[in-house]
């Protein structure tokens, strides 16, 4: 699996059980799960476009400093 797989799939799956915890809680544990899991599949895409994002700027400016000397 690459890095954007796992993270997004570990993502549904911690939102997953967050999500049927409050929606057992609220009455309704089967779209508890879905909203769960949609929202964190969506959130743990979203951290590894930035955590790529940053990897891109730190090797641009490592070959940037490179480049100076």
């Amino acid at each position: 699996m690459s890095d954007t797989e796992q993270r997004t799939l570990s993502g549904a799956a911690i939102g997953t059980a967050a999500g049927g915890v409050v929606g057992a809680v609220a009455g309704d544990t089967p779209m508890g799960l879905a909203i769960g899991a949609a929202a964190r599949a969506a959130g743990g895409y979203l951290y590894d476009r930035h955590e790529k994002s940053k990897e891109n700027a730190y090797k641009e400016g490592y070959k940037t400093g490179k480049k100076s000397k």
